[in-house]
């Protein structure tokens, strides 16, 4: 019954995308205003039909943390959830993503739109230089940009090493870092299409203030993001409906 219901919100999900794409194309030639409350209206459609058909809902945690204008957000990434979702909990956020998603048809199109930032991961050094002009100009614009430090999409409780590209961010931008926990892959995969019912967190942690040398960035960063992770898998919670 899950793989069903997954199945239907998929379509939903894309068609949905691939409707208003097309019926929002006049917002693309306006202000970005108009654009910023097509995708909006689109993901209140989205996670409402994720909550309807699937049994996912989400909640928010630590908004006492929640980042204001120019700032940065370093958050755990475990599904497509939270590429979505953001656009949904903060207040204008660019979010660094991969340059081949900026093809996608819909998708690409409003993304760029909205200003996100792309980064082309075969450039190197080119592509941290450009991924660090384009946030500050973002944070200057008052608005907070994320990034997923890990780079990819991981499983729950899964490890990868935290990339440079975060340093050189907290680095060039001298602002406070906001890290993010989460637990979407729980509900919504990384790869593979059944969502389980249930309820996402995503928790806003203490913010990391500027000025700390890399090393102890680094340090404190992982481990903020992954005990706090960690502690909303099951396994640390038993009692928890999830665990079953």
């Amino acid at each position: 019954m899950a793989a069903v219901r997954s199945a239907i919100f998929v379509v939903w999900m894309y068609g949905l995308m691939a409707v208003m794409g097309v019926a929002c194309l006049p917002a693309l030639m306006g202000p970005r205003s108009w654009t910023k409350a097509c995708v909006r209206a689109y993901m209140a459609l989205v996670f409402g039909g994720l909550k309807l058909i699937c049994g996912v809902d989400y909640e928010v945690r630590g908004l006492e943390h929640k980042p204001g204008a120019g700032a940065l957000v370093a958050s755990k990434h475990q599904s497509m959830f939270e590429t979505l979702a953001f656009w949904k909990i903060l207040d204008d956020p660019a979010i660094i993503l991969k340059k081949e998603l900026s093809y996608l048809p819909f998708f690409g199109w409003y993304a760029m739109k909205l200003k996100n930032i792309k980064v082309d991961r075969a450039a190197a050094s080119k592509a941290l230089r450009d991924m660090l002009k384009q946030a500050r100009e973002r944070a200057g614009e008052g608005r907070q940009v994320v990034i997923f430090p890990q780079g990819t999409r991981l499983e729950p409780g899964a490890e990868d090493s935290y990339k440079p590209g975060v340093a050189g961010l907290y680095s060039a931008m001298k602002v406070p870092c906001t890290p993010v926990a989460l637990n979407s892959g729980l509900h919504w995969p990384p790869r593979g299409f059944v969502r389980r019912p249930g309820t996402i967190v995503i928790e806003f942690l203490p913010a990391i203030e500027p000025g700390l040398p890399r090393d102890e960035f680094m340090a404190r960063l992982e481990s903020r993001i992954e005990t706090a992770s960690n502690a909303l898998l099951p396994a640390a919670n038993p009692d928890r409906k999830d665990a079953a």
